[in-house]
């Protein structure tokens, strides 16, 4: 049902695990199948994944003058709930700190939606440009027939390394960070693709290290909110 739109689930940590887990094939193919023992059907299921959950049970783990009965382990079991290979396939994830009574007293005009819309729509008219020129390259058109659309979500690896190729000091910093925090394949390139989507909603046509320090700090944060793009 949320094929091309949104799929939101709250309290990511009280699905079972079969649940989540059975979310890794739409999420990195776009399709779900289900095989029983005489056929196999196969749904189209390209959504983008949206996901709320508090850091522990009790949901004030971290904030200032509370500290858990239950001490670290109310977060380390809570969060344990979400396996290694689903988290994988998380891209953003953004830590919501609690808004206390002075944010709420606080009047703060960030930029209108209008504005942010805009943005969006000249990033994604980007994207499909620069997708359609590197497909239109009879040399590449047999290594990038795998992608499944002209974002850069749906670039394939071998699409997503020419398009969201870092400059030197991207490079380094992309190195340094892959070696450090040891990077699985997908989430090397999961990384690209945020970076390649920050610089386009930048305006800039070269994918920098600005950009993928960005894109490798959203991985690496403890979250309260996940986001796979």
């Amino acid at each position: 049902m949320s094929h091309n739109g949104v799929l939101f689930l709250d309290e990511l940590p009280e699905f079972t695990l079969q649940v989540l887990d059975s979310l890794r094939q739409p999420l990195e193919s776009g399709e779900t199948s289900i095989v029983r023992a005489n056929y196999r059907v196969t749904f189209p299921s390209r959504f983008q994944l949206i996901a709320a959950m508090n850091p522990c049970r009790c949901g004030m783990a971290g904030e200032p003058g509370h500290a858990c009965k239950r001490g670290e382990r109310c977060v380390t079991d809570y969060q344990g709930r979400l396996s290694g290979p689903f988290m994988d396939r998380i891209d953003m994830r953004i830590e919501v700190p609690a808004i206390s009574a002075a944010d709420m007293i606080t009047v703060n005009h960030g930029e209108a939606s209008e504005k942010i819309a805009q943005r969006v729509l000249r990033a994604r008219e980007m994207q499909a440009a620069r997708t359609k020129d590197a497909m239109a390259d009879p040399d590449l058109a047999e290594r990038l027939k795998s992608s499944s659309g002209f974002t850069n979500a749906s670039a394939s690896a071998a699409l997503v390394e020419i398009i969201a190729a870092p400059d030197a000091g991207g490079e380094k910093l992309l190195r340094q960070a892959a070696e450090t925090m040891k990077f699985s394949a997908r989430a090397y390139h999961r990384i690209l693709k945020v970076a390649r989507t920050i610089a386009d909603l930048d305006g800039t046509e070269t994918v920098g290290r600005i950009h993928l320090a960005e894109a490798i700090a959203y991985r690496s944060v403890n979250s309260r909110l996940a986001i796979a793009a």
